[in-house]
């Protein structure tokens, strides 16, 4: 579990092409977003990340055996997705961001104590999971899992 602090803005800037060769197969995910700090805090205060590297527009972020980045819009300028990310609201719509290994209760706590959106507090499911559903600024659908007890 992180301490819920960031790292230095800037500090560490990995290389560009030696980070992108060293990512494995698998599935990859970036987030959109319109403030990258504010979206950091959200991840590793509620979530338990780790925060690699950031700046402000850019960061690389891993829990629980995952890593993802976060791009600030500005940098996607001549990317084809900027027009339909921009100005979106509730960017993560139909996009539920499953956090296995995340606990769902201490997860939602430290939600509630951030005034975040709870969408649905832990409860266990029929597939075998305890989860919550829990909403960022940015409109994305986090969903901290466990195995039920």
């Amino acid at each position: 579990m992180s301490e819920g602090k960031l790292p230095e803005e800037g500090a560490g800037r990995p290389d560009a092409d030696m980070f992108g060769r060293a990512l494995g197969p698998g599935i990859g995910i970036n987030l959109l977003v319109t403030d990258v700090e504010a979206s950091l805090r959200f991840q590793v205060e509620v979530l338990g990340a780790e925060v690699a590297y950031w700046d402000r527009d850019f960061a690389i972020v891993s829990a629980f055996g995952s890593t993802w980045m976060l791009h600030h819009d500005r940098t996607y300028r001549s990317h084809p997705l900027k027009g339909i990310a921009e100005g979106a609201e509730g960017r993560g719509a139909g996009l539920e961001i499953r956090l296995y290994g995340c606990d769902p209760d201490a997860a939602t706590a430290r939600a509630e104590m951030r005034d975040d959106i709870v969408l649905a507090g832990p409860a266990d499911k029929p597939h075998g999971l305890r989860e919550a559903y829990l909403v960022d600024a940015e409109g994305y659908l986090w969903v901290p899992s466990v195995p039920k007890g």
